[in-house]
């Protein structure tokens, strides 16, 4: 069965960081490309960053650029996504997705989904 699993999430104060893994069963990640997505209560689903199959490309939401870190160890066979400096705005629920080789901004896109693991950042 093929499967992804999303754990490292918590309640952190502002300022905080978090290291949220992504971790596959039933298949190797090696050949797909790997997206974060967040959605916060009462609002809809965004993406949150990506890196590609071979680790040389990444992107980030604009809302997270200089403190968020996507990363892939394929050995692993999971993708981590290193969060500092976190704010209020950075809570909900975090989840990791998989598709072809390249990243897309586009949810449909993405074949396979984790159930998710929750962020809170609270003072």
């Amino acid at each position: 069965q093929l499967q992804l699993v999303e754990s490292g999430g918590g309640l952190v104060q502002p300022g905080g960081s978090l290291r949220l893994s992504c971790a596959a069963s039933g298949f190797t990640l090696d050949y797909y490309a790997i997206g974060w997505f967040r959605q916060a209560p009462g609002k809809e689903r965004e993406g949150v960053s990506c890196i590609s199959s071979s680790g040389g490309s990444t992107n980030y939401a604009d809302s997270v650029k200089g403190r968020f870190t996507i990363s892939r160890d394929n050995a692993k066979n999971t993708v981590y996504l290193q969060m500092n400096g976190l704010k209020p705005d950075d809570t909900g629920n975090y989840y990791c997705a998989a598709r072809g080789r390249f990243c897309s901004d586009y949810e449909n896109e993405y074949d396979y989904w984790g159930q998710g693991t929750q962020v809170t950042v609270v003072s």
